[in-house]
């Protein structure tokens, strides 16, 4: 009786097997004709004993149900994140056509995220970064980027949570720049690879090469990070995401303003304007630095430590453009109370004294500002901002000549736009 019931268990056991093994190549076949229901269909009568399959079955499996709940593209969401589960569980057997897939889904994952940027649906593209991640952990830059777009549309909780895989990660970004210079056009362009660099050098289309290492987008996550938890009301987690960075890189400038930044936002200006002396003093001669203490002390209210800054960057680089505009807003920034107080007065002969006082104050205020717009104008001829607010000072002081000038020239940039 024994041998009988053990016979007849493993005749049971080869049935069930080769029923399984049925169903496997009914699915095989029903991809390469493209019928991805009939293979779901087909893979479901396996699904239930998956444990019972052997290594190399499993793998089949896997892959074939990637390869079908994928369908080349046309999913719904939901099954491509479980085509890219089943993927992960293919084993070596199969490992050169599941490399094959995920190359192909990267590159269509990449391709949906670039037009979705581009039309500014930052949500798509952020969840198809995510994905091309997802298949190529090895490429971080895609996870930055998913984190990137979903900042765009607000979606804090899973920016907070993208930005923390990217911190314990480690990811920073820095990538070496091979770039060389147009003939043609003139203008600087970025090679890609050092190989690339020299091919177009040795063809003379292009002059001037050299590299150069970008910067570490580590600060700015770890930045992102701390105002996400501001944002939600958790300043106590924000300010250990910076305290954590800065113990890690204590010199590093843009933590520094980052974390400056962050004290500011919790209306802490006693420490905010501590860690802005502490900046000046890690790199007193550097105008980009000078710049961003003038634009954060501007946001606090600051205007006499706003301009020290500007006027120091444009001191240490005198074609700091940004600069000269942001001088000459400081300047233009008084006029308003002068403007209201104007059109509040009466007409009594005491009104109209205090009325030619207050419209000579600013006379004088469009004069200061004029030669921080010229020089920005005349640094960049473009500028159209600067040219308009210049245009309409020359208009208010009664300089004909000149108004008409800067007219023709707005006009002309308008037309360009």
């Amino acid at each position: 009786m024994k041998k009988q019931l053990i016979f007849a268990l493993a005749l049971s056991i080869s049935a069930f097997s080769f029923a399984q093994k049925k169903e496997l190549k009914a699915a095989e076949k029903a991809i390469k004709s493209a019928n991805f229901s009939e293979a779901k269909t087909a893979l479901s009568a396996v699904e239930p004993m998956i444990s019972s399959l052997d290594e190399k079955l499993k793998s089949k499996y896997y892959l074939l149900k990637a390869q079908a709940l994928y369908s080349n593209g046309s999913a719904n969401a939901g099954d491509i994140d479980t085509a890219i589960e089943s993927l992960d569980k293919v084993g070596s057997d199969n490992a050169p056509a599941a490399a094959e897939l995920k190359s192909t889904m990267v590159s269509a994952f990449l391709k949906k995220g670039n037009e979705a940027y581009e039309g500014q649906d930052f949500k798509t593209a952020s969840s198809n970064f995510e994905r091309a991640y997802n298949l190529k952990q090895t490429d971080t830059v895609f996870l930055y980027y998913a984190a990137a777009t979903a900042i765009n549309v607000q979606d804090y909780d899973r920016a907070l949570n993208l930005y923390e895989k990217l911190k314990d990660l480690g990811y920073t970004g820095i990538s070496t720049q091979y770039y060389a210079t147009n003939v043609e056009t003139g203008e600087e362009e970025i090679l890609g690879d050092k190989n690339t660099q020299n091919l177009y050098v040795k063809a003379k289309s292009h002059i001037n090469p050299g590299e150069r290492v970008t910067e570490s987008k580590y600060p700015e996550i770890v930045k992102n990070i701390a105002l996400i938890y501001v944002t939600n009301g958790n300043n106590e987690k924000a300010l250990e995401a910076m305290a954590e960075a800065r113990a890690k890189n204590p010199e590093d400038i843009n933590l520094l303003l980052n974390e400056a930044n962050i004290y500011y936002k919790m209306g802490d200006t006693t420490k905010f304007k501590e860690l802005l002396e502490e900046a000046t003093s890690l790199d007193p001669n550097n105008p980009e630095l000078r710049y961003n203490l003038g634009v954060i002390a501007t946001e606090s209210g600051d205007l006499e430590e706003a301009k020290k800054q500007y006027e120091k960057a444009v001191e240490l680089n005198p074609k700091y453009v940004n600069a000269y505009i942001n001088l000459s807003a400081l300047v233009l920034e008084q006029e308003a109370p002068l403007v209201e107080e104007m059109n509040g007065l009466g007409t009594s002969s005491a009104d109209d004294r205090r009325y030619e006082e207050l419209r000579l104050k600013r006379q004088a205020i469009y004069h200061e500002a004029v030669p921080y717009l010229s020089k920005a104008l005349e640094l960049d001829e473009d500028n159209i901002n600067a040219a308009k607010t210049l245009m309409n000072i020359y208009s208010i002081l009664g300089e004909t000549d000149k108004y008409k000038e800067l007219k023709t020239k707005v006009e002309a940039l308008e037309a360009g736009q």
